[in-house]
């Protein structure tokens, strides 16, 4: 569709909004040569129709509430891959912030929804090529700003361990569907936790890899320097297969370096980690919120993996304490300039932007923007305000403290292979009612997140795997590796569910095992 041509009178209004103090007469030569200008849009338009990739023609449904037990499913989908690959015979869920092409995609937001992508995800087109099959799309939270699992417009995830608590979020459905044995794998997401939080609240293995190992070309974007997609697992094995299968440049994420070398995460494995050297940090114990159950169950893990014959010391990180509030003046500011006022993709980078999906979510927004939801509204209000305030300055800051953050991980990690906490203070918590006060819905959304959200500012590879059962829920016990050491991280991940004979699985699970 061209470019409708501004008259008189629009250009008129614009300079006036903007306060430009144009005069009458000035105001026609800008009219007539803002419309010489943007002669140009309808030139790339035109050329760009010539090279707009067509959707494929996929079957999908929506299930009905007794085909979904946990409301972890978005839509169903039976997207066969390749015959021979590493991956053929497991199923797959895609959180639902990852385009598909050919099903819809609603990013849990009305403001998205009736979107249909028109090219896979490099995630998607690696899963199908390695043999998986797309078994669906799982719900994630309204454009993924939630930590608990009741935001999404389709209503709230269900835990599998206890259907009156949260399953975690943003990467709610992912986290649930493999819990619950839906589906085998879940690609999930994480901008301030969403892969390890659900997978803590949900007994899983989720895995936020280095930042740009995994290119997130064709996921919803929320803020370029903290997006990251991963595996959601059962074991270690599956998370370590389905990495070697995700991880790796495809030239279109800017995210990414220019080259990774590739490594077989699931080989690494067979490497006996007797011996290595595990810092149990101070700072991630003893939160204000932290349940004193949460903080024993992680330590006795940490103790089975001594006994495993790794080593463990205590080892002080006072920044740890810090990083959340690193994380909301780049996250909140970050979001609002690029999800809401550059609808999703922002600008200024060489790499993939999906030009619909911009229309499409920028257009109805803007029409409605009261049905963004409450988490997002907390972010469109602080981070307007202090971009209108103090003009990105904070921005700037944080910007800068993430380099010291970073290197007091580093400094650690410098001493030990691994760094190990909790994934999050407490267990899953009660999903707040539909009519709930706006406080306990914000509360509910972002009171587990101070473990996570510092390792998507520094970008280090961090894996939730269950500690084990505090009074029937699981706990989550996260490892910290240094920069692209992903296959350390993932080593004692497996050295703890080798020494406790394999995590626990639901009890509904349990039964159909």
């Amino acid at each position: 569709m061209p470019l409708d041509q501004p008259d008189l009178e629009a250009i008129g209004r614009l300079a006036e909004a903007a306060r430009l103090d144009i005069s009458p007469s000035d105001l026609e030569v800008y009219h007539g040569a803002a419309s010489g200008l943007l002669q140009s849009w309808n030139v790339v338009e035109e050329l760009y129709a010539e090279i707009a990739p067509v959707a494929p023609q996929r079957d999908w449904t929506r299930p009905e509430a007794t085909e979904n037990p946990f409301n972890a499913w978005y839509v169903r989908a039976e997207i066969a891959g390749a015959s021979d690959g590493p991956l053929t015979g497991l199923r797959a869920a895609i959180k639902d912030n990852v385009a598909v092409a050919g099903v819809p995609m609603m990013n849990g937001s009305t403001t998205v929804e009736g979107y249909t992508p028109d090219t896979d995800a490099t995630v998607v087109s690696r899963l199908l090529a390695a043999g998986a099959t797309i078994a669906g799309k799982s719900v994630c939270e309204d454009l993924c700003f939630s930590g608990g699992s009741h935001t999404a417009k389709t209503g709230p995830v269900r835990n599998p361990w206890d259907q009156t608590r949260s399953a975690g979020g943003s990467s709610s459905g992912s986290a649930a569907l493999v819990a619950s044995g839906e589906v085998d794998i879940a690609v999930g997401g994480d901008q301030g936790g969403s892969i390890r939080i659900p997978s803590a609240f949900c007994g899983t293995v989720g895995h936020k890899p280095t930042f740009g190992l995994v290119p997130y070309t064709g996921g919803f974007p929320i803020e370029q320097s903290i997006d990251h997609l991963g595996p959601i697992t059962r074991t270690v094995a599956d998370a370590a297969l389905m990495l070697t299968v995700l991880a790796g440049t495809d030239g279109l994420d800017p995210r990414q370096p220019s080259a990774i070398a590739p490594i077989d995460y699931l080989a690494a494995l067979q490497e006996p980690a007797t011996g290595l050297r595990i810092g149990v940090v101070t700072e991630g114990f003893g939160l204000a919120n932290s349940e004193p159950e949460v903080d024993a169950c992680v330590r006795a893990a940490v103790a089975t993996l001594e006994a495993a014959g790794l080593v463990a010391e205590e080892v002080s990180i006072p920044w740890h304490r810090h990083g959340a509030a690193i994380w909301d003046v780049i996250s909140v500011e970050g979001a609002t300039w690029q999800m809401v006022e550059g609808n999703g993709y922002g600008m200024n980078w060489k790499g993939y932007y999906d030009p619909e999906l911009i229309a499409h979510y920028g257009r109805q927004w803007r029409e409605d923007p009261s049905a963004f939801s409450e988490t997002v509204k907390l972010v469109a209000l602080g981070g307007t305000y202090a971009l209108q305030t103090a003009y990105g300055k904070h921005y700037a800051m944080a910007r800068a403290l993430e380099t010291s953050l970073r290197e007091a991980y580093d400094e650690a990690l410098g001493s030990y292979d691994v760094l190990v906490m909790p994934t999050l203070p407490i267990r899953a918590s009660v999903i707040p009612d539909a009519d709930a006060l706006v406080a306990d819905v914000l509360g509910r959304a972002l009171e587990m997140v101070a473990n996570t959200c510092p390792f998507d500012v520094t970008g280090h590879p961090a894996c939730s795997v269950p500690a084990g059962l505090a009074d029937g829920l699981p706990v989550g016990l996260m490892i910290v590796g240094s920069m692209f050491d992903d296959t350390t991280v993932l080593r004692v991940a497996q050295a703890l569910e080798t020494a406790v004979g394999g995590f626990p699985l639901p009890t509904s699970v349990r039964s159909n095992a």
